[in-house]
């Protein structure tokens, strides 16, 4: 990180000092970021789990990577691309209430630069009889659609290319 340097009074200098250990503390280096290969699970309880799967399996096109029935009192279904590093896990547990979303902003965004694989996924939801809502945001409709599922998260086909 290059350096700051005041030199107006030692307050300056105390405080520029206090401030580069600050962003020194934030700012992350190689060393301590998470390391690939990483799996991540989203995971979530749903009301409506075969409601939920039919939306994301018929509707977005993921598959159905794995299940379990009465792990502790849940089921459960994984839902994914086999081979991504990403997937979704929905549970339901009997006799507990998981409620709908808590805003129209919970989102999970798919970037599909390719306009032609963009068209079929939309095309895709709306075959399956889900249509698209506008967004809460409406930064999502200038080149995306939305869809809201079972449960009122929401899930956004998004026309554009994304670079972390």
């Amino acid at each position: 990180m290059p350096a700051i340097w005041l030199s107006v009074s030692n307050s300056w200098r105390m405080k520029n000092k206090t401030l580069r250990n600050f962003l020194r503390s934030k700012c992350r280096t190689g060393k301590d970021l998470m390391k690939l290969p990483t799996i991540l699970r989203a995971a979530r309880p749903t009301d409506h789990l075969d409601d939920v799967v039919r939306f994301y399996t018929d509707g977005v096109g993921l598959a159905q990577l794995g299940a379990f029935q009465d792990h502790d009192g849940f089921d459960g279904v994984m839902l994914g691309v086999p081979g991504a590093p990403y997937h979704l896990e929905f549970t339901r547990r009997r006799g507990h209430v998981a409620g709908r979303a808590p805003t129209m902003d919970n989102l999970l965004v798919f970037y599909l630069p390719d306009k032609h694989q963009w068209q079929e996924a939309v095309d895709r939801m709306i075959a399956a009889g889900y249509e698209p809502v506008p967004s809460f945001n409406p930064y999502w409709d200038r080149d995306g659609r939305t869809f809201e599922d079972p449960d009122g998260y929401r899930i956004v086909f998004q026309n554009a290319a994304w670079s972390a």
